[in-house]
C-alpha cells in the first residue's frame, strides 16, 4: 500500500506539469474566444463558448485521471430560476456545474479579487451575469445581491452561490454565511433551491498547488428541489445546509 501511494504521488508531479500547460493554453485560447462571441453573437454566443470552455477544462483534468460524475435523480424545474446551493471544496468545482447544469444558465456569486487577472475565468465573471463582491463590505455585498436577484427574476436564469464563503481544504463543512442566500430567497419567492453536495474536490489539492493529486473521482450529487415559499428563510436555509453537509464524505 505504501508503494501504491508513493508510486502515485511520484506520477502526479509530471502529469501535474502536463496539466497546468493544457490548462494555460485553454485559459488564453478562449479569452479571445469570449471576447468575439460576445461582441458579435451576444449574450447567446458567449454562453456557448463558456460551456464548452468549462468542458475544455474538465477535460484538463482528465490528464490527471480524474474523474467527474453527477448524481440527479430530480426533475430540475427550467422555466423558473433555480438557486444551486453547495458546499465548496476548490476552484475545480466550478467546470462540472457549469457543464452538467448549463441547460439552466448558471451564474455565479464569487468574491471580487476574481473579476480581474485570470484569462477567460475573469472575463466570463464580468460580462456573464454572475456577481462580484465584497466580503469585506456587507453593506456593499447585499446590495448587489439584490440587484443580481432583480437580473435573476428577469432573465429567469439560475444562481450558484457556495455558502461557505471560502474552501474547505479538509472537506470538512464549515459553518454557512447567510446573508447572501436570505436575501436571494427574499427577492426570488417563486424560484426553486436545489441543494448540492460536492465530495473529494478538495483532494485534489491536499499536496498544495503542486503537485495535484491523480486518480480523483470529483462527485456532484443533487438534492430535491425546495420551493423558497414553500417555509420562513430561515428554516429553509437550516434544511439546505442540513441536506448538503449530510452527504458530505
Amino acid at each position: 500500500m505504501y508503494f501504491y501511494f508513493g508510486m502515485k504521488k511520484l506520477l502526479s508531479y509530471p502529469l501535474s506539469i502536463l496539466f497546468y500547460l493544457f490548462f494555460g493554453i485553454t485559459l488564453v485560447i478562449f479569452h479571445p474566444i469570449q471576447w468575439l462571441c460576445l461582441k458579435l453573437g451576444g449574450y447567446e454566443a458567449h454562453k456557448r463558448s463558456v460551456d464548452i470552455f468549462n468542458f475544455c477544462l474538465m477535460r484538463c483534468l482528465n490528464i490527471l485521471g480524474t474523474r467527474f460524475s453527477v448524481e440527479n435523480q430530480y426533475d430540475i424545474p427550467r422555466d423558473k430560476t433555480v438557486i444551486f446551493v453547495a458546499n465548496h471544496q476548490g476552484m475545480y468545482d466550478i467546470p462540472p456545474i457549469i457543464w452538467y447544469f448549463r441547460i439552466h444558465h448558471p451564474k455565479f456569486v464569487s468574491k471580487k479579487e476574481l473579476g480581474k487577472g485570470i484569462p477567460s475565468i475573469s472575463f466570463n465573471l464580468r460580462h456573464g451575469g454572475s456577481v462580484l463582491i465584497d466580503r469585506k463590505n456587507r453593506r456593499e455585498a447585499l446590495v448587489k445581491m439584490s440587484k443580481f436577484a432583480d437580473y435573476l427574476a428577469e432573465t429567469k436564469r439560475s444562481a450558484v452561490i457556495f455558502p461557505e464563503g471560502t474552501r474547505s481544504r479538509t472537506g470538512e463543512p464549515k459553518k454557512f454565511q447567510v446573508n447572501g442566500l436570505l436575501m436571494l430567497f427574499k427577492k426570488l419567492p417563486d424560484a426553486v433551491v436545489v441543494p448540492i453536495t460536492i465530495n473529494n474536490s478538495w483532494k485534489l489539492f491536499k499536496h498544495g498547488n503542486y503537485p495535484i493529486d491523480v486518480g480523483v473521482h470529483v462527485r456532484l450529487k443533487t438534492h430535491k428541489p425546495i420551493p423558497v415559499n414553500s417555509q420562513e428563510a430561515e428554516s429553509l436555509v437550516a434544511e439546505v445546509e442540513r441536506t448538503i453537509t449530510a452527504d458530505i464524505i
